[in-house]
């Protein structure tokens, strides 16, 4: 009977939150370390197919890392990084393209089928989703002489999204079906480009005016000095806390990929540890949660001046209920 009772707790904690995203977009950048255990894998489809059946809009962009890497040690490929960034050329971007689009894409689209959901793989490509252009590494370091120096370097086949064209994903999202995208692109010459995970999945969730973009990592959340994870952050904090070199090296581009999403009208922003079973439903549905939301500015704090970023986007045939984002 207790075990029952608590089923129950857990059920009307999680209905204001049901009630509050109903109708809405959530965007999930999938990747880490949930991309490669089974465990993981089959939670995490689990979670976007009771999201999808609640009658929220669940949006997948998922990474791959591991997984090229590992397709470039079988092909004899190295791999070179400059500033976190993969260089690409053009045989790399061939296996980039195949792992992702093809078997990372797929597999996903085949386990959100086997959980009981309805699924459809696209690229960045595909209705001309994401537009790019060449991305330049800017990197800085000190001459001999100890004058700073900024160089900018061609990492290849490496792109930074100039457009996001939301209608496919709307059409996919406003049926039965849950859109799962590769985070590549092309430019307006059709050159294909290899874009950064978290990146695509923010600037997809700013065209989308996605209530929520989640992304998912290996690691609690952001931790502040004394290693405790902040469960609440705001935007200005943020920006602190990078200067600062609380907030440093590979959290460093999540947390901006929050704040651009945040500043493109996205409601809220949470980067959450994907090793927790369930992460995304814990996130969403539960008080507590399994990371650290993002916001614009904290509960009781003053509005900053208007930006223009647009009204919350719905899915065409449905209607969001009333609450706040």
């Amino acid at each position: 009977m207790n075990e029952a009772i608590a089923k129950a707790d857990v059920l009307l904690e999680a209905l204001p939150f049901m009630r509050r995203f109903s109708g809405r977009t959530i965007v999930i950048k999938y990747g880490g370390h949930a991309m490669l255990d089974e465990r993981l894998k089959s939670g995490f489809a689990e979670d976007v197919v009771l999201l999808k059946s609640l009658g929220l809009h669940p949006v997948v962009v998922h990474g791959g890392g591991p997984q090229i890497e590992e397709a470039l040690r079988r092909h004899g490929i190295e791999t070179r990084f400059v500033r976190g960034m993969r260089v690409t050329d053009e045989q790399t971007m061939e296996i980039v393209e195949m792992v992702l689009g093809g078997q990372i894409n797929k597999d996903i689209v085949a386990d959100i089928h086997n959980h009981g959901g309805k699924a459809i793989g696209i690229t960045g490509k595909d209705g001309r989703m994401m537009v790019a252009e060449k991305l330049l590494v800017r990197v800085e370091e000190k001459s001999a002489a100890g004058k700073q120096k900024t160089e900018l370097i061609d990492v290849g086949m490496v792109g930074n999204i100039t457009h996001v064209n939301t209608e496919v994903i709307e059409r996919i999202a406003g049926t039965d079906f849950i859109p799962v995208i590769a985070p590549i692109a092309t430019d307006e010459k059709g050159r294909t480009y290899n874009i950064n995970g978290d990146v695509a999945a923010a600037e997809i969730a700013r065209g989308l005016k996605a209530a929520k973009l989640i992304l998912l990592t290996d690691v609690a959340g952001i931790k502040d000095t004394g290693g405790n994870v902040q469960t609440l952050l705001c935007a200005a904090d943020a920006r602190k806390q990078v200067k600062d070199g609380t907030i440093a090296a590979g959290m460093v581009p999540k947390v901006e990929c929050a704040i651009d999403a945040l500043e493109g009208g996205v409601g809220q922003v949470h980067i959450i540890d994907g090793r927790v079973k369930h992460a995304v439903l814990l996130e969403i549905f539960t008080k507590k949660g399994v990371g650290t939301e993002v916001v614009t500015r904290l509960p009781g704090a003053k509005p900053a001046a208007p930006r223009a970023t647009g009204a919350a986007k719905k899915i065409p045939g449905t209607k969001a209920k009333a609450g706040k984002a």
